[in-house]
């Protein structure tokens, strides 16, 4: 069930260049959500009618807070990396389906790249069993290490080399000679086709989110399709939409390319 609240904004805080961290009082919304959904915020400029879809990073049930971890993309975002404690948000969620928390796997991949990084912190809290993290950053500017070591072994890649691996994420698992039973990744598509077929070359259960431009956020406009390997049954065509269908699918249900 979605939800349309006024959230307050408890803390607000840039945590790398351009990329902030905030923290939401959204009781209901918290109640409900799974790691893997987002949620829709509404511009206080009017001018700017469609909502910002943005990942769930964190779960505060008990508090009845979320936490969002965002990069400056543009005027929507600059406006709400301004805001800060007691301002409020319109906001709809959750949003789109999350990770499967019920398949056990003794050991699993928890991979996140660049902005699809803040998703695998709420997954590693909730998913059981043992959880290697691999991220994959640009350069030094590393955020949410302290949460992802939490609730794992976290392994790090750089494309400059500054940090962990030198090279991409897969680098990484095959630099330190990682296996597991199961994949849950979220990134730019790049990541997410190379990851699909190593889990299928490994014969991996695998779990993407795809991240994708959104209008709606309700899968009303089609406007955040990606091609499925099945004819779909609300468009008739090979075609899913992040929004409603995603934006966690198994990677055998989508075709990347």
């Amino acid at each position: 069930m979605k939800y349309k609240e006024t959230a307050v904004i408890t803390e607000q805080r840039e945590i790398a260049p351009d990329i902030f961290s905030m923290w939401l009082q959204t009781d209901a919304i918290a109640k409900e959500a799974v790691p893997g959904q987002f949620i829709s915020l509404y511009s206080h400029d009017k001018s700017r009618m469609l909502p910002r879809p943005v990942s769930i990073c964190q779960i505060d049930g008990t508090k009845g807070r979320v936490r969002l971890v965002y990069r400056i993309a543009g005027k929507g975002t600059e406006e709400f990396s301004g805001y800060g404690k007691g301002d409020t948000l319109e906001v709809v969620g959750p949003l789109g389906n999350g990770f499967p928390l019920n398949r056990e796997y003794d050991r699993v991949f928890l991979v996140g790249g660049g902005i699809g990084i803040p998703p695998m912190a709420g997954l590693a809290e909730r998913l059981p069993g043992e959880k290697l993290i691999v991220a994959g950053y640009r350069n030094s500017e590393v955020f949410l290490k302290e949460e992802l070591e939490k609730n794992g072994k976290l392994y790090l890649a750089s494309e400059d080399g500054s940090v962990g691996t030198k090279g991409n994420v897969l680098d990484a698992v095959r630099e330190n000679h990682l296996t597991a039973q199961a994949l849950f990744a979220c990134g730019p598509a790049p990541m997410l086709r190379a990851l699909k077929a190593y889990a299928a070359e490994q014969g991996m259960d695998c779990y993407l989110s795809l991240e994708e431009r959104m209008a709606c956020g309700v899968g009303a406009c089609l406007a955040c399709v990606c091609r499925s390997m099945d004819v779909d049954a609300h468009t008739h065509v090979k075609n899913k939409r992040i929004c409603k269908d995603g934006p966690v699918f198994s990677a055998d249900e989508i075709d990347l390319g």
